[in-house]
């Protein structure tokens, strides 16, 4: 049983940037070696996620209308109380949650036809985020 590790870096435009991350978790899975297990993807931080979703243009922008509704950036916040300004980043990235577990199936992501692995930065400015690439199993 192996543990891998693979730490991707990547530059987000914050404001419900949906980032598709999955050819870089096939790429993690392949690397790793790993036939049958699971990979488990976490983004560090508390105002961005990580989920799945049909990755086109016409959900992303339902996708981040939905989180307009859900939780607006306008309202009070006590985190902004403080002078901050993104409260509703961290709301938005406590619903979704930092972390997605998949099982590697035969060396691959077993995602489905239509399903692509995003991270969201929710923030109200552009970041440069990492995200953790775990990669457990039978190599």
């Amino acid at each position: 049983m192996g543990v891998h590790t693979q730490r991707l870096t990547l530059n987000t435009k914050g404001d419900c940037d949906v980032v598709d991350l999955t050819a870089r978790l096939r790429d993690a899975v392949k690397a790793s070696g790993v036939r049958e297990g699971v990979a488990t993807v976490f983004v560090p931080g508390s105002t961005a996620a990580v989920t799945t979703i049909e990755h086109e243009p016409g959900l992303v922008a339902d996708l981040r209308s939905a989180f307009d509704r859900l939780v607006p950036r306008d309202l009070s916040y006590g985190h902004n109380r403080g002078g901050e300004s993104n409260g509703h980043s961290h709301v938005r990235a406590a619903l979704v949650g930092p972390s997605v577990s998949v099982p590697v199936l035969g060396g691959n992501p077993a995602l489905g036809t239509w399903q692509q692995l995003v991270v969201i930065d929710f923030d109200d400015r552009a970041r440069s985020r990492e995200v953790i690439v775990q990669v457990v199993g039978e190599d």
